[in-house]
């Protein structure tokens, strides 16, 4: 059974929601997996997007899938065999940081629910017309920024933003304060040093900062 892109971005549009940072996880140990998933729930950041840049990056996703109270997706999914990889691993959404007709068929037959990428209103305009109206902005600094995301808000008022790509704490909440960003994508919440010195207290502090922000 396929699923229907309107239904799949309304899925995405779910889990975006749930939270206003979705953490970008780069994990390059499994036994950090649990713990880290377990510390990021726990301070408020239930979606966590786990990209597919370490070679970690499956184990990782399965591991997390077991945590109560997580949705966690695959992020970097570039490639059909990405999708099936992400979704046999347990991933429950994926991120990608454009979107091609092959990658967008491969979600929608796996039934996997897909955050598609763009950078320009016409990327925008493309997918809103296949049935996406849930979108990652990416690189959003590089891209333009807030000032470009509010552009958009007026022209097209019925497709949502995740920034993903140079949001900070300095930055996070000019993003938030848009009408149409859901949320926002951002690493600083769970910094390598912190995963490498098993400090999951100081990552659920962090975490908890990021759910402040809604």
């Amino acid at each position: 059974m396929t699923l229907q892109p309107h239904e799949a971005s309304a899925r995405a549009r779910e889990i975006c929601a749930l939270a206003p940072i979705v953490p970008v996880l780069v994990v390059h140990e499994p036994a950090h997996a649990r713990p880290l998933a377990e510390a990021l729930i726990r301070g408020g950041l239930p979606a966590l997007e786990v990209t597919l840049r370490t070679p970690a990056a499956l184990e990782v996703i399965a591991e997390m899938a077991k945590v109560p109270g997580g949705h966690v997706g695959a992020g970097t999914v570039l490639t059909p065999d990405d999708v099936i990889a992400a979704r046999d691993a347990g991933a429950v959404f994926a991120v990608s940081p454009g979107a091609t007709d092959r990658l967008l068929h491969a979600c929608e037959a796996a039934e996997l629910p897909l955050l598609p990428g763009a950078a320009s209103a016409s990327e925008a305009m493309r997918l809103l017309e296949r049935g996406y109206d849930m979108l990652k902005f990416f690189p959003a600094e590089a891209a333009g920024g807030v000032p470009f995301l509010k552009s958009l808000a007026s022209p097209l008022p019925q497709i949502g933003f995740c920034p993903t790509g140079g949001v900070s704490t300095v930055n996070a909440a000019d993003y938030l304060s848009l009408p149409n960003v859901i949320c926002a994508g951002g690493s600083w919440v769970a910094p390598r040093d912190l995963m490498e010195k098993g400090d999951w207290e100081g990552i659920e502090e962090l975490a908890r900062a990021a759910a402040g922000l809604a």
